[in-house]
């Protein structure tokens, strides 16, 4: 990390969005990951197709989309940002068992996509969760990170 301040914040201490408007266009990826831990039993279930909400992962995957699009009117100081693409990937994991969810978001941009990519990650193991609840209340959402960040100013992260 090349600055170690806080850039919403001004200098009276202060909520502050960024002004990202002298800065230059670059091409920007992030990617993140994370996980939901469910029973065997259930992760039977999804397999089966079972659930009476329908298709799990779809659905979840559909979702973790649309709250990538949507992230500038969930996190508060997030810039609007046209996306190039959003990839959304989740699959079972019977070693875990439950589902991994890696997102991937790229744009040519003056900001970045981490919380875009953390977003879908976040709202596609809500969304497993939301469908799976009827029959499994202990699942639990895990280890959301951002595990890759490409382009800007401050640099390629990799954190896995």
């Amino acid at each position: 990390m090349k600055n170690n301040t806080l850039t919403h914040i001004d200098s009276n201490g202060n909520a502050s969005m960024v002004d990202v408007g002298d800065k230059p266009v670059s091409h920007r990826i992030a990617k993140a990951k994370g996980q939901v831990v469910l029973l065997s039993t259930t992760v039977e279930m999804i397999k089966k197709g079972l659930l009476k909400k329908g298709d799990v992962l779809t659905v979840a995957k559909i979702a973790g989309i649309q709250a990538a699009k949507k992230t500038s009117e969930l996190i508060p100081l997030c810039h609007p940002l046209i996306i190039n693409k959003i990839d959304l990937e989740l699959h079972i994991d019977e070693g875990l068992p439950g589902v991994q969810i890696e997102a991937t978001v790229i744009t040519d941009g003056k900001t970045g996509v981490e919380m875009e990519a953390l977003t879908a990650v976040s709202v596609a193991g809500l969304t497993i969760y939301d469908m799976i609840k009827a029959v499994e209340k202990s699942a639990r959402i895990e280890n959301i990170r951002l595990v890759e960040k490409k382009g800007g100013t401050s640099g390629d992260v990799f954190n896995e």
